[in-house]
């Protein structure tokens, strides 16, 4: 029988998304409470930016965690950071001390982020695969400590002297983030915080094909049933998800939707079956090549079939709205999953 438990490493990363997250809705509360104790228009402006990018961050870390398909929670360490951190921010402190300890933050959140990124490429491809929406995160955390820097100066030689620091400021941040842009390259930002429903299943297709190919790639039976594992769970809210969320509503513009219900189904009885069999034995890959063939069929139809109906007959924010019930419902059966 195959175990389904959770990796160790994955369980690790898992936790580290748990923390990001518990940041940003700290690093967003910040903000929010700048914006209103801050004067200085221009510096408002650009902490409102950022607040709107912290915001969209927020959704994009949830889409990364329900994409991962691990559940964690946030360190007892990371807790009692985010609670010292708001007895600061409601202290006595000025607004130049609070935006450094906010810019210490940032700087937090950016190397957790890029570390993340570094782990997943020692872990596996599945695991790259679920996270690239992080490098979006990670590109604009490092954007906003450029930001930060800027302001922090303006502050700062305002409250040392009582007197405007020299100008050409905002030009060297400016340059700082188009060096940072250099420097990714081909990273864009996101301009939504949410993924249509067709990117995020493309997402899940492909973390699939990796997954099947490292599961038939590997001889090791620990990274087997780490590989195995995934692919239970990820297919098993997946397939499920969909059958709650997406075909639905795609019912009445495609008279197939009937056989995509069944192909789903019949992957799903494949799963349980192979769950029961020794990853060592020689039957396992065989019947692992058989539910990649009904895997890929079950794919190819709905990438040819469902994805047009979806683009034609849904507004992109209507796609948007199925990507959110979609992923909600994804990470509730996770969760499940997980108690179980």
């Amino acid at each position: 029988m195959v175990s389904t438990l959770d990796d160790t490493k994955r369980l690790s990363i898992a936790t580290k998304l748990a923390d990001m997250k518990a940041l940003q809705n700290l690093l967003i509360k910040n903000e929010q409470q700048f914006i209103k104790d801050c004067t200085d228009d221009d510096i408002r402006k650009r902490l409102q930016d950022m607040l709107e990018d912290d915001q969209k961050n927020l959704g994009v870390l949830d889409t990364v965690i329900v994409q991962y398909g691990v559940k964690g929670e946030p360190k007892a360490t990371t807790q009692k950071i985010i609670a010292e951190v708001q007895k600061l921010m409601e202290s006595e402190l000025t607004l130049f001390e609070k935006v450094q300890e906010h810019e210490l933050l940032k700087h937090k959140q950016t190397m957790a982020g890029l570390l993340i990124h570094k782990a997943a490429q020692v872990v596996g491809a599945d695991v790259e695969a679920a996270i690239t929406p992080l490098n979006t995160v990670n590109f604009e955390n490092r954007a906003h400590q450029e930001q930060l820097k800027g302001i922090l100066e303006i502050l700062g030689v305002r409250e040392l002297t009582g007197k405007e620091p020299k100008q050409g400021l905002w030009a060297r941040v400016k340059d700082g983030v188009a060096a940072l842009t250099g420097v990714v390259g081909s990273v864009v930002t996101r301009t939504d915080d949410e993924m249509t429903i067709r990117e995020l299943l493309l997402m899940d297709h492909t973390k699939a094909d990796i997954l099947f190919m490292e599961i038939l790639g590997t001889n090791d039976p620990h990274k087997i049933q780490e590989y195995f594992g995934q692919l239970y769970k990820d297919i098993k809210a997946h397939g499920t998800a969909e059958e709650q969320i997406v075909y639905p509503p795609v019912r009445q513009y495609y008279e197939h939707t009937q056989e995509i219900y069944a192909q789903t189904d019949e992957v799903m009885e494949m799963l349980d079956e192979i769950k029961l069999i020794n990853p060592s034995s020689s039957e396992f890959k065989a019947k692992i090549e058989q539910l990649r063939t009904a895997v890929r069929t079950h794919i190819n139809q709905e990438e040819k079939d469902i994805f047009p109906k979806l683009r034609d007959n849904f507004s992109h924010e209507q796609q948007k709205q199925i990507a959110s019930e979609f992923k909600t419902a994804k990470s509730k059966l996770q969760e499940e999953m997980a108690a179980s």
